[in-house]
């Protein structure tokens, strides 16, 4: 699944495109929107808040999650889209592009003026434009409230927003906590720091990287390379599934020696 920094790298690729732009076609592929027509309807502003994405008109807001595996793209009229017909879900054409937005579970068109309802609730987003001390600590008080174990916590967008599987396995090698760690033993302020700092420092590169080497293969620390060499230490990398709190499950990597299992927390399955 995207995340946030995947998401914001759209709005900005979208934004270029369509900000201060008039919608000369529009085509809902889905059948709450099949009558549908913005022609006409100039776009001030594409933003992304977590995961979810806002194109801002003048009346109407389009708005999408990507789910696993949406994609907005952008092409010089004319060009067909590199996928399946099938899978198209709008496509928006001003003078210039088309916009093409295929497998989007989450697509509907919200009235301007109560466009951010649709994000409320939303913890504080990683990469909001005014993060300050006081959207840090909110940030850290929801993850606390969660009372979950860190790797669940850290995917509760209601706590914090844009995180997703690769960052929570990163962040929680990178702070030593082991995935079922009580959220309440895990120092949550140098957490939410770090996520940040992390979010930041990706959201402008094509290869994200948390090792700072973007070469393919190194720039993950656990995620992905379960039953691989730890990268510090050399032991062997577990892979396993965690319970979210809606019942479904996630992969999660993580080093035993550098992430030690707290003693009182259940193993996770084979």
């Amino acid at each position: 699944m995207p995340e946030g920094d995947t998401i914001y790298r759209a709005a900005v690729r979208l934004g270029a495109a369509m900000a201060g732009q008039r919608l000369v076609r529009s085509d809902f592929r889905i059948p709450a929107l099949a009558t549908a027509d913005l022609a006409g309807e100039r776009i001030d502003e594409v933003r992304s808040v977590g995961k979810h994405l806002l194109m801002r008109g003048e009346h109407w807001t389009i708005h999408s999650h990507a789910g696993m595996d949406g994609l907005w793209h952008v092409l010089e009229s004319g060009r067909r889209a590199p996928v399946p017909a099938h899978t198209i879900r709008a496509v928006l054409a001003t003078a210039a592009h088309e916009i093409v937005g295929s497998s989007l579970p989450v697509l509907e068109l919200l009235p301007r003026a109560h466009d951010l309802d649709a994000v409320a609730h939303l913890g504080p987003d990683l990469l909001d434009p005014a993060w300050d001390e006081a959207l840090a600590a909110e940030a850290a008080a929801r993850l606390r409230a969660t009372g979950a174990p860190v790797g669940v916590a850290l995917l509760d967008q209601r706590a914090v927003a844009g995180l997703g599987n690769v960052y929570r396995g990163e962040l929680c090698f990178l702070r030593g906590a082991h995935p079922t760690t009580p959220i309440g033993e895990v120092a949550i302020e140098p957490l939410v720091a770090l996520a940040r700092r992390l979010m930041v420092a990706n959201r402008d590169r094509t290869e994200r990287t948390f090792t700072g080497d973007t070469r393919r293969g190194r720039r993950t620390w656990v995620y992905g390379r379960g039953g691989q060499p730890c990268r510090r230490c050399g032991t062997r990398i577990e892979d396993a599934m965690l319970a979210l709190e809606d019942g479904a499950l996630r992969q999660v990597q993580w080093c035993p020696r550098c992430q030690p299992e707290p003693q009182r927390a259940e193993p996770l399955p084979a």
